[in-house]
């Protein structure tokens, strides 16, 4: 149903191989299970490292519930590999202990899988997201759609300072 590719977007990415139809589990976010804690500093350790050089990298921890996140990092999750998008064609479906990339919408053969990272907006580190998805609808940074009011607010307010300089 789908293969991981070279994407467009960032890296590799992860494509259909024939039509998909919509509402379709499509693949399982898989890795380990942790705690909040350890999933947390796991993040913020690979948030460092990767913000403290040239290598580009992904966080890959995903909230399972409130009690525990899935370390997605290791190869064999493949679904580490779909990319964000301001205009996604899948969504994140937990259901039990299982984390599924479900679709919203009819994907297309040779299409590439996306959703919304889900990303809140925070003044102070939203631009070490820069999104790549191209859509029509990109607002330049990986915030999730639900937070773009504060994005658009916070531009707003800075445009603003600048005119009133």
């Amino acid at each position: 149903m789908w293969k991981v590719k070279r994407s467009k977007i960032h890296g590799a990415g992860v494509f259909a191989t024939k039509q998909i139809p919509k509402n379709t589990d499509i693949i399982e976010y898989i890795g380990e299970k942790v705690t909040k804690k350890v999933g947390d500093i796991r993040s913020a350790q690979r948030i460092k490292k990767y913000l403290n050089s040239n290598k580009t990298g992904s966080v890959y921890i995903f909230e399972l519930n409130k009690k525990f996140d899935i370390d997605g990092s290791p190869l064999y999750n493949k679904a580490r590999y779909i990319n964000h998008s301001c205009e996604p064609n899948c969504e994140v479906s937990i259901k039990g202990n299982r984390i599924w990339i479900t679709s919203i919408k009819k994907i297309k053969k040779g299409e590439e899988l996306s959703y919304d990272y889900g990303y809140e907006f925070d003044k102070d580190d939203f631009k070490d997201h820069v999104c790549k998805c191209g859509s029509k609808y990109c607002i330049g940074y990986i915030i999730s759609s639900d937070h773009w009011n504060k994005f658009i607010a916070h531009l707003t307010k800075n445009v603003k300072k600048l005119k009133n300089l």
